[in-house]
């Protein structure tokens, strides 16, 4: 059976409907159709979530009747039990698998065309391009430019400064929570420490740390961690940070044999200093983690927190050991090197804020003197809804659901 509009041309098949599209022609399942449907029945509208049940939907599924709307804009069925489903001709391209006809559609919404694109830095380019924002201008609940502003190079950047914070607490915790909730963890919610070793990890000490993202140990690291050095009267302790987006696309064009090491051999860390805590993630996972269209997404390095490397890391010992410790070596010169490892000293008033999963930080050098820290962890998958709703449409951000 054909059926033609000004707009379309179907092509009702046993299992399939063949739809020409203004982008080209592609084909739906029934059974997809029907699983798709967006009646009020079907979807609710104000949760967004799918109130069919999908294993219920017969396999063999076969549309009663199939019609072009009036005005060619959608496709109207008809099935067996007489319920009615209407696919507007948006939804139908927008969502084309078969073939896909806007394959880039929903990346280039969620990326804003472009606006939310990330920007790999090293230490050249920061000189002219340092992100940060002010305290005030953050925190006016009047408007959200200035919290989209500040995501948005987070975002961008993996990290930023924000000037001006009053040096207490209070203030610091009010800013980060400007983005989200905070995260709390074994080592509390928000943070307020001095290197007395109240808990036994490193980073409450007073010796150098390299560089290195926190929670490796967590099958979902924190997102966002925030610090603001709130008193040193004494001297060291300066910070530095690295971009692992630059680091590793230096390390795919100079070495794609380490690189792939680092993308396979899996990673196993730990949290286990203090006597009632024993943490690791469900599964090790690499250092370089990436989506499912090969970018990466998550960098889980530290060696610090590491733990033993044995043949559940290792399935070809002979060759993969000695090349995953070549491979470390050859990673661990690129984001040290003075091209890719950004100092800055902290001072009071001056926040610190970075995505956990992309910008490595260290104590590159030990410390004299008091000084204490507060901060907090933010969950990435919070930080990521706030940047998008705060630079995007909410409304074009739905239509890729």
């Amino acid at each position: 059976m054909i059926r033609k509009h000004f707009l379309q041309m179907f092509i009702q098949k046993d299992k399939y409907l063949v739809v020409d599209l203004p982008q080209g022609q592609t084909k739906f399942h029934y059974i997809w159709l029907r699983d798709h449907c967006r009646c009020k029945q079907c979807y609710d509208h104000l949760t967004i979530q799918r109130l069919v049940n999908s294993p219920e939907i017969p396999l063999e599924i076969s549309p009663h009747h199939v019609s072009a709307s009036e005005d060619g804009l959608s496709v109207n069925v008809v099935w067996p039990d007489e319920h009615q489903s209407k696919y507007d001709l948006k939804f139908l391209a927008n969502n084309s698998y078969w073939p896909p006809l806007n394959p880039e559609s929903g990346a280039k919404i969620h990326s804003g065309n472009g606006k939310l694109d990330k920007v790999p830095w090293n230490v050249e380019f920061l000189k002219e391009n340092l992100p940060q924002v002010e305290y005030s201008k953050v925190m006016d609940t009047s408007t959200d430019d200035g919290i989209a502003e500040w995501c948005l190079k987070i975002w961008k950047y993996g990290f930023c400064f924000v000037n001006n914070t009053p040096v207490d607490p209070e203030s610091t915790k009010k800013l980060i929570e400007r983005i989200a909730f905070i995260r709390p963890t074994h080592y509390g919610g928000f943070w307020d420490f001095t290197s007395d070793l109240s808990t036994h990890d490193n980073a409450y000490s007073d010796v150098a740390i390299p560089l290195h993202i926190d929670n490796t140990y967590f099958t979902d690291p924190a997102g966002l961690q925030l610090f603001h050095l709130l008193k040193h009267t004494g001297e060291g302790g300066i910070t530095t940070l690295c971009d692992s987006l630059h680091a590793a696309n230096i390390l795919k064009q100079q070495n794609p044999e380490y690189y792939e090491i680092l993308s396979k051999i899996p990673v196993p860390a730990h949290s286990a200093g203090e006597e009632n805590v024993f943490i690791q993630p469900s599964h090790a996972k690499p250092i370089i983690n990436h989506d499912n269209e090969g970018n990466v997404i998550q960098v889980r390095w530290n060696t610090s927190d590491r733990s033993v490397m044995n043949g559940l890391s290792f399935k070809n010992p002979e060759t993969e050991v000695p090349l995953f410790y070549a491979a470390i070596k050859k990673w661990n010169d690129i984001i040290e090197s003075k091209d890719n490892e950004f100092f800055h000293q902290l001072k009071p008033g001056q926040c610190l804020i970075f995505d956990n999963w992309r910008v490595f930080h260290s104590r590159r050098t030990s410390f004299t003197g008091e000084r204490r820290m507060c901060g907090a962890y933010i969950n990435h998958d919070d930080y990521v809804s706030r940047v998008k709703l705060l630079n995007l449409s909410r409304d074009d951000l739905l239509e890729t659901l």
